[in-house]
């Protein structure tokens, strides 16, 4: 008997099965191109050991709760998203955009293998140091002459570049690097080897669940724009949404955070100061602006010792830059956000300033400061998060999120008269502003007079910044003589009037030296009737008071103005003198003698000797001879130590002050000082020509303000005599 078959309809029913679960795990499943509409949007969030990113990256700093967070009837949310190369992509060494050619380009910007950020961006013509700068030069002259030997070029470690700087828990953080990406409130990290190179300046990534289907494809593209005198550089950024179902992203990337602090790669010769700020330029609300063009550039701007405060204050180490609680409230929008060093900005902008939103930076909604706890103060850098609105993507859809990006010089022709900057007003970027102390005392105003008027007499006059400067002091100093004349003719009548009425001055303090209030009285009926005003002393330190904001704005001026950055002073004739550096660079100090590497560093860097401020010091001596009023015939022991110490601040202790600071500035005020001296001698022959004696009309109703002032002051100390007196008598 033959045995009998099994029969084949499990088998059948099987395979139908395994068919059907096929089907319905292409129509509803995470990787179909159709969906129900009536089926509800899964939420996607994150699984961290899933991901191809070090699980100890930078995280995304803290935010308030999203506004995407499902509902507690939502199904359960998926999870196991990571980013990855997609497939048939491999690893490659990114290329670069640009060139150091600056007949083509003026940056290259070379990429990073980690995050699509950039690595760095040289700049072509930009030199690290003025003999740099002067060697690039003789070499392109003798190239466009046809030299059959033209000098070498200064090597390529010479040039200035912006680079990424410091690291984020131990992680280099890119510029501009991509950080992540949130699929419906659940945030996918796109930091790390997840990226793969499609070309010059383009980098794509994508987001896959679990089960490995792509989610999210995600496309960043940077090329250099023909705009913005080739200084605008690009980056168009798409997420492509490749489910069935809309998707709710927000896009979050790493911003313009801190610059390298010092212009100078060589010992010694960087900035005095370290300002670096964060600036934003911002429009108002529709309903105020309707037609959105005016750009404001003033009261957002923060120092990087006070980003570094918000983000130690914080918990998370994180703060919020943009918007602040008020602009929030008041709906203002973001138009660029930037951040600076003494002459470079690297900021992000909008692309297109036409159009009633072409100023927005639609992408940025949020700016984002985070410090890195664990570095040291001096290395503790802030990084900055830039976060856009949350955007709903449909099936098969895209969102774009791109800006434009300046990476250049705090050139106000460049800044203020090309566009797009100049249609965003990103010449808001130049601060002539000392910060911290001394920030209120800079006037920002006078500084950018004092720009206006250098740059008019370099550029139609004498076509020499140091010239230039000694112009301005002439031109200063012109202003100043009424004043200066008034001020010298009035010490002298002083100090003649107190030397006249001097022995009635003696026996006014022998008989009343009992009586100190008495004595007080009738010394001021004394001066009254003699017409002399002891005040009036005080009226000679006026030239140098009127001078002193013009001194301060023009050292805000010299350390910022982008023009005079490495420009040598007179034609730059001392470097003729077999490549001698002095003066070879108004923006810094004259290194008359220049060491090797600096004697010491604390308190301060010693690497050269400046001659300017000790010629200072020694004119500042001259000059007392000539300016410094004489001293009067009544003054007290206290009152000649305070002149004393006048003396030796203004011989000593300003060179000192001075000694590290712009050559121009010092070369301002030792022009000023030497004009003083000329000045004062001929003021003095005329003044020995005129009766200082001579009775003066005098109306008593009308009283000298100075006179009025020391009478008062006078009246308050002797009142404050009188109470300490009456308190001692109370204890007793």
């Amino acid at each position: 008997m033959e045995p009998r078959k099994a029969p084949r309809w499990p088998i059948l029913l099987a395979v139908l099965v395994a068919a059907g679960g096929v089907v319905l795990s292409a129509i509803y499943g995470p990787g179909a191109r159709k969906a129900d509409p009536a089926a509800a949007p899964a939420p996607v969030t994150v699984d961290a050991a899933k991901s191809e990113t070090p699980a100890s990256a930078p995280a995304v700093a803290p935010q308030a709760p999203s506004s995407t967070a499902a509902p507690a009837a939502e199904p359960a949310p998926v999870t196991g998203l990571r980013a990855r190369r997609p497939e048939g992509s491999a690893a490659a060494a990114p290329a670069s955009i640009g060139s150091l050619d600056p007949a083509t380009h003026r940056f290259r910007v070379d990429f990073s293998d980690n995050s699509a950020g950039i690595a760095n961006i040289t700049f072509s013509e930009f030199w690290t140091s003025g003999e740099a700068h002067e060697q690039a030069r003789l070499h392109a002259e003798a190239v466009k002459r046809g030299d059959a030997q033209p000098p070498a070029m200064p090597p390529d470690s010479e040039r200035y570049a912006l680079a990424a700087f410091g690291s984020l828990q131990g992680y280099p953080i890119p510029m501009l690097a991509a950080r992540a990406v949130e699929i419906d409130g659940a945030a996918v990290s796109l930091y790390g080897q997840v990226w793969a190179p499609a070309g010059p300046g383009s980098f794509v990534t994508e987001v896959a669940s679990e089960q490995g289907a792509a989610l999210l494809r995600i496309e960043r593209t940077f090329s250099i724009a023909p705009a913005g005198g080739g200084f605008d550089l690009r980056i168009a950024q798409s997420a492509r949404n490749l489910t069935d179902r809309s998707l709710k992203v927000r896009w979050i990337q790493y911003g313009p955070a801190d610059l390298p602090a010092e212009i100078s790669t060589r010992p010694g010769r960087g900035s005095m100061l370290d300002i670096r700020r964060y600036q934003f330029g911002y429009l108002y609300s529709p309903q105020r602006d309707p037609q959105r063009q005016s750009v404001i550039v003033h009261g957002a701007v923060f120092d990087r010792a006070d980003v570094l405060k918000r983000t130690d204050a914080d918990p998370t180490h994180s703060s919020i830059l943009w918007p602040q609680p008020d602009q929030k409230a008041q709906g203002f929008e973001l138009s660029w956000y930037g951040t600076t060093n003494r002459y470079f900005s690297l900021a992000v902008h909008a692309l297109d300033p036409a159009g009633p939103q072409g100023k927005v930076l639609s992408p940025v909604q949020e700016v984002w400061a985070v410090a890195d706890p664990a570095a040291g103060t001096a290395e503790r850098v802030a990084f900055t998060e830039l976060r856009s609105a949350v955007v709903e993507v449909p099936a098969g859809g895209a969102a774009s999120f791109d800006m434009g990006v300046f990476p250049g010089p705090l050139d106000p022709k460049l800044l203020g008269g090309v566009e797009p900057f100049s249609a965003l007003r990103m010449d808001g970027l130049i601060l002539y502003l000392i910060s911290g102390c001394c920030s209120f005392c800079t006037f920002s105003w006078l500084a950018n007079l004092i720009v206006m008027v250098l740059t008019f007499l370099h550029d139609h006059v004498v076509f020499d910044w140091s010239l230039a400067i000694i112009v301005l002091v002439i031109v200063v100093r012109f202003l100043l003589h009424p004043v200066t004349k008034y001020s010298q003719v009035q010490m002298a009548r002083v100090t003649k009037g107190m030397a006249a009425i001097k022995p009635e001055l003696d026996a006014l303090q022998k008989r009343y030296a009992s009586d100190p209030k008495r004595l007080q009285q009738e010394q001021m009926r004394l001066y009254r009737e003699k017409g002399v005003n002891p005040a009036g002393c005080v009226g000679g330190m006026l030239p140098t008071f009127l001078q002193m904001p013009i001194w301060i704005a023009l050292y805000a001026v010299l350390y910022f103005d982008f023009d005079l950055w490495q420009q040598p002073a007179f034609f730059g004739g001392f470097q003729h003198l077999g490549g001698w550096r002095f003066l070879g660079d108004l923006s810094a100090p004259d290194r008359f003698w220049e060491f090797q590497a600096p004697l010491f560093t604390w308190p301060f860097t010693f690497s050269s000797v400046n001659l300017v401020p000790l010629l200072m010091g020694l004119l500042f001596w001259a000059q007392q001879k000539y300016l410094a009023p004489p001293p009067t015939a009544n003054l007290t022991p206290e009152q000649q130590q305070q002149q004393v110490m006048m003396k030796w601040m203004s011989v000593i202790l300003f060179p000192i002050m001075l000694y590290s600071a712009p050559s121009g500035l010092t070369l301002y005020i030792m022009t000023s000082t030497c004009i003083g001296i000329v000045e004062g001698k001929r003021i003095r022959r005329q003044i020995e020509t005129m009766d200082l004696l001579a009775p003066r009309k005098r109306d008593p109703a009308k009283q000298d303000r100075l006179g009025k002032l020391y009478e008062a002051a006078m009246k308050r100390a002797q009142e404050k005599r009188d109470q300490r007196a009456r308190r001692f008598k109370e204890r007793d």
